[in-house]
């Protein structure tokens, strides 16, 4: 399997190797792509999508920092705040 910092895939990868370095099918990168969500250029006369191994690997790093951004607001004490309903603040009850 390849990984993005595989120095010996050079610096651009097809849709296929980015799928499979992501775990997901090629039409679930494909989409990534097309939606912009992933950048990727388009390449030679049949212009075929390309991703650049750096900016993959940001992307990663983008979804990693998501992941644990996301996991921290969840954990977040928000038992210990009182809510607010019909203009009367409600505590939790100990």
């Amino acid at each position: 399997m390849t990984s993005p910092g595989d120095a010996s895939v050079g610096r651009f990868l097809t849709v296929s190797d980015t799928a499979e370095i992501l775990s997901i099918t090629v039409s679930e990168a494909t989409d990534l792509v097309r939606s912009g969500e992933l950048p990727a250029i388009r390449v030679g006369a049949s212009g075929l999508w390309r991703v650049e191994r750096t900016v993959l690997e940001a992307y990663i790093d983008a979804k990693y920092e998501e992941s644990r951004r996301l996991a921290l607001w969840l954990q977040a004490d928000f038992a210990a705040l009182p809510e607010l309903s019909g203009g009367a603040i409600i505590r939790p009850s100990d």
